[in-house]
């Protein structure tokens, strides 16, 4: 009598998930913190596979790992072959009644140089918590041991993005384990390369379109809203780069000898830069901003978001920002310009009196929908041909020296396209009522986040909305040196994404 009275008690607590009833906000937020302590155990772990993207070795032991851990979460996989890294491709199809959700993560993470962390090695994580005067100290943490929000792990791609991609495979797993279904068919692409601008992702999608297949694309990757809250982010901006080079004399001169006579490169370039935009931040390149439109009602969503002029001038330690939106949020509406980097001579304990022959300028542009690349990197193209420079496409030559007094060249790269879904969508009414469920109104609906993303072959190729899932805390330091995830950042990371793959369609 007793062992069946507890079989009951257990079918009913299990009915609801049989059933496939929607679990309840309390509830989800019960298991992900059941959770908790295995997900972060696993997700360092995960970040001790160095994984930069330019190294083939370090793609491959990533995708074995990768591949291992959906395969025992009963996931088909299969490996996408390209000329460059391989894709993999992980499903699990539940019903052909559900939905399809096709989540994109990021594996790969940038470039380190161990001596400007604050550990021994940024691919061996380490627990901190803040001390006196801002401090960042180790915790001794063993798993199983309870863990404080407010402590974060230190390491790289701890936020971009292997963390977003952990949170996911933690929320999978309570699933697996409980043999419960989820409320859609789930595929998942994994990018080896995503830093180094995902070069063969475009064609991989168009190649695998029926395989990849889906009713939306929900990018595990990006970092949130100032805020904190939870948020969804609706586009991204694109990217391209130029690399603009200012000639001078044909070698480097001594200053003394030369000088007053021997045009220096440095201030034509300086001209050249001044050029490109007016006292106030606006690109004053003719045709810059051309097509963009903001409606009231755009302009009243954005200026909703919960954030503060103030206060962020404070933490970005600016007096006025740049006057091409009226908010923060309308700035990440338009395409910009910005020098990334210069390089003419030498400087610090290498210094010396010449006149330089010549002066590198980095820039990139990131672009939205109404501006697309090739006619950006024209536009720019044709600003410096309207400032005098002659281009050519290697060092001049002694002839084109002698006849034009300012000569540039000027390479280009496309990256990532630009792309926006609808926030009133039928994909944002959807996310927006699985995460109301956990946190209610805390939850922020970002039109495009101003970083780029390399989804737009999903949305232009499979005519699919995409939706970013942001998960890691604002001030985390991605792409520089002490990366970290804030812990209480991850457990909410499970908490959305087991609310998503448990909300109906």
């Amino acid at each position: 009598m007793k062992n069946s009275l507890i079989i009951t008690l257990l079918f009913c607590c299990i009915a609801p998930f049989l059933n496939g009833q929607k679990l309840s906000g309390s509830e989800i937020r019960e298991i992900a913190q059941g959770k908790f302590s295995g997900g972060v155990e696993e997700l360092i772990e995960f970040l001790k596979l160095p994984n930069i993207g330019s190294d083939p070795e370090q793609v491959v032991q990533n995708l074995e790992w990768c591949r291992d851990r959906f395969n025992r979460l009963s996931f088909d996989t299969q490996i996408i072959k390209t000329e460059g890294a391989p894709l993999l491709f992980a499903e699990k199809r539940i019903s052909v009644d559900k939905k399809t959700i096709l989540f994109y993560l990021q594996i790969d993470g940038q470039p380190v140089d161990p001596s400007e962390w604050e550990q021994t090695d940024p691919f061996i994580p380490v627990i901190k918590e803040k001390g006196e005067k801002g401090m960042w100290n180790s915790v001794s943490w063993e798993p199983g041991d309870p863990l404080n929000p407010e402590w974060r792990v230190f390491g790289r791609s701890a936020s971009d993005s292997k963390g977003p991609a952990m949170a996911f495979i933690t929320a999978l797993d309570y699933f697996h384990q409980k043999s419960l279904k989820t409320a859609c068919n789930i595929k998942v692409i994994m990018d080896f390369q995503e830093e180094l601008g995902s070069p063969t992702l475009a064609r991989a999608v168009e190649e695998n379109k029926s395989l990849l297949d889906a009713d939306m694309v929900l990018i595990m990757d990006g970092t949130r809203h100032i805020s904190n809250w939870p948020t969804l982010t609706y586009g991204a901006r694109g990217i391209a780069t130029a690399t603009i080079k200012i000639f001078g004399p044909s070698s480097p001169l001594h200053s003394g000898q030369y000088g007053n006579y021997a045009p220096n490169p440095v201030f034509a370039a300086s001209h050249f830069i001044a050029s490109l935009k007016d006292p106030n931040g606006r690109v004053i390149i003719p045709g810059f901003y051309d097509g963009i439109v903001l409606s009231d009602q755009d302009k009243i969503a954005l200026s909703s978001l919960p954030e503060n002029e103030d206060s962020l001038k404070m933490r970005l330690g600016i007096s006025k920002s740049e006057a091409v939106g009226n908010n923060y949020q309308e700035s990440l509406q338009y395409p910009s310009l910005n020098i990334r980097g210069l390089r003419s001579a030498w400087v610090g304990k290498e210094v010396r009196t010449i006149i330089p022959e010549d002066v590198e300028i980095e820039i990139d542009m990131r672009l939205v929908p109404e501006t697309p690349g090739e006619r950006m990197v024209e536009l720019l193209e044709g600003h410096l041909r309207k400032e005098g420079f002659y281009l050519v496409d290697s060092i001049p030559t002694a002839e084109e020296r002698s006849v034009h007094p300012k000569i540039a060249s000027m390479k280009y790269r496309l990256g990532s396209l630009p792309f926006r879904t609808e926030m009133n969508s039928e994909t944002g009414e959807f996310l927006n009522r699985a995460l109301g469920n956990v946190f209610g109104k805390k939850v922020v609906n970002m039109r495009t986040t101003g970083g780029s993303q390399p989804i737009a072959p999903f949305v232009k190729t499979m005519d699919v909305p995409a939706v970013s899932i942001r998960i890691p805390n604002p001030d985390n330091s991605i792409h520089a040196p002490n990366e970290n995830l804030r812990l209480g950042n991850f457990l909410e990371g499970i908490m959305m994404c087991l609310a998503i793959l448990n909300e109906p369609h």
